[in-house]
């Protein structure tokens, strides 16, 4: 059964690179969300079995809306999507409860990689 997949992240562009990859492989991608804002709102609505979630986002950004995810559903799965140097923030969020993260520029087999450690 295909893994339904919420994507987060500012840039448009990374969006359709991510689900491009997803749907190549099998995966469902059920939503998109621009902000962390959007993206709590977008998971409950949805109830996706995986969130990939940009760090750096204007409104509210990834920790913060992980932190609410896990808040609403302890049981969340997410994994992170950071630039480069972002290790301190990295570190934040896997304490915060993400499973795993991913660092851009994306490499379509360490997303799958990640993505099938997490939800199989």
């Amino acid at each position: 059964m295909a893994k339904n997949i919420l994507i987060s992240d500012d840039a448009a562009f990374m969006r359709m690179m991510i689900k491009d990859i997803l749907t190549k492989n099998g995966y469902n991608v059920v939503g998109e969300a621009e902000n962390g804002a959007k993206a709590v709102e977008k998971y409950a609505e949805l109830k996706p079995d995986l969130v990939l979630m940009d760090i750096t986002m204007p409104e509210m950004d990834g920790i913060q809306a992980l932190k609410k995810i896990k808040e609403s559903d302890p049981g969340a799965l997410v994994i992170m999507c950071s630039a480069m140097g972002q290790q301190a923030m990295v570190i934040e969020s896997i304490q915060a409860g993400a499973k795993d993260f991913i660092v851009k520029p994306f490499q379509a087999d360490r997303v799958l990689e990640a993505v099938k450690k997490v939800v199989g």
